[in-house]
């Protein structure tokens, strides 16, 4: 393999019913800036049926150019044709950096086109960089220059390993919906289309989707929330959240809860917050009886405002919080909502 005839920085801008997914743009704002490192340009591959209408809303987030697989046979996600198309992509440009979100279709394409292009991948990433590897140099071993290094949770969020892939193009990334940042969108910004289209031929890989059932929620999305009122373990039981529902209420906010909620049975999974659950960038962000774990913080700590209740004055929730209150849950958070209808209705 030549690395140097892999240039550019790509990433996959999913679409589900020709409507593009916000972890494209998001990874379009990070693409971007690793591409500037690089002196390279960012490329989106937008893959669909009909989708040739969505490709200027890319260039308003960041793509430099738009590589526009379009064909019947991917109107709706399906493995084969999906890997198909942006392997084929990849032979045929050779980026030498590709982002994926990893969101359920992202989790099941990249694995696949990574091993089709005899490439490693890393997943679920919260630090994309250019740097040297390794990163510290090794007597007699040589450190290679400008590699994109991965920087992701390991063991359980119990250490954090930063990975490299200096002898294989392209590198490979996912990277989780929240954790990256869009940029501002440039208004009028055209997108320069390149169709490729390497041919689809049905096999017996070729599923056959019979119908889509979309699920129905009421429930908001706790990553669009300006709000959460967020609680753990502490909180006691699942009809103790009552008074943190009461306070999301008067904030204008949403409940959302750590992995320990959840693994209990008191709340759905769509409200966690965490490694295995949500990235969440709130202005104002309550942990309400959690301890703090790595896992539940790399899902919270990039929020504006962390204000922290615990009974425990050493948790560690309250080393990455701007304000933390040590007491009895049970009696603070009922006086703090208590006091803001108040302080609202005096206005």
């Amino acid at each position: 393999m030549n690395l140097e005839e892999y240039k550019g920085v790509y990433v996959f801008a999913q679409q589900v019913d020709n409507v593009i997914s916000g972890i494209a743009y998001e990874l379009l704002g990070k693409g971007k800036e690793l591409a500037a490192a690089l002196n390279t340009e960012v490329t989106a591959v937008l893959i669909g049926s009909d989708v040739k209408g969505l490709a200027d809303s890319l260039a308003e987030y960041g793509a430099d150019k738009v590589i526009l697989v379009d064909d019947p046979e991917l109107k709706d996600y399906r493995t084969e044709p999906y890997a198909h198309a942006l392997a084929s992509v990849i032979n045929q440009y050779k980026p030498e950096i590709v982002l994926v979100g990893a969101t359920a279709i992202g989790r099941d394409l990249g694995p696949t086109v990574s091993a089709r292009v005899a490439t490693g991948l890393t997943a679920d990433c919260t630090v994309l960089e250019i740097g040297d590897f390794p990163l510290n140099p090794i007597p007699g071993q040589e450190q290679k220059h400008n590699q994109l290094l991965m920087t992701r949770p390991a063991f359980g969020g119990n250490t954090i390993a930063t990975i490299a892939c200096p002898d294989n193009r392209p590198q490979m990334a996912t990277v989780r919906p929240g954790v990256m940042q869009k940029i501002e969108p440039i208004k009028g910004a055209k997108a320069v289309i390149e169709e490729f289209n390497p041919g689809f031929t049905p096999n017996n890989r070729y599923v056959t989707i019979k119908e889509v059932v979309k699920a129905v929620s009421d429930t908001v999305d706790i990553m669009d929330a300006k709000v959460l009122v967020s609680g753990g373990r502490g909180v006691g039981s699942p009809e103790n959240f009552k008074i943190l529902e009461e306070l999301a209420e008067v904030m204008g906010g949403t409940v959302s809860c750590s992995r320990a909620v959840v693994d209990s049975g008191w709340k759905p999974k769509d409200l966690q917050v965490g490694q295995t659950g949500k990235t969440v960038r709130p202005q104002i962000y309550f942990a309400i009886g959690i301890s703090g774990a790595i896992q539940h913080v790399a899902g919270m700590e990039e929020s504006d405002i962390i204000v922290a209740i615990n009974k425990d004055e050493d948790a560690p929730i309250f080393d990455v919080a701007d304000y933390g209150v040590v007491g009895d849950l049970n009696k603070i958070v009922p006086q703090l909502t208590a006091a803001l209808k108040s302080a609202m209705a005096e206005k």
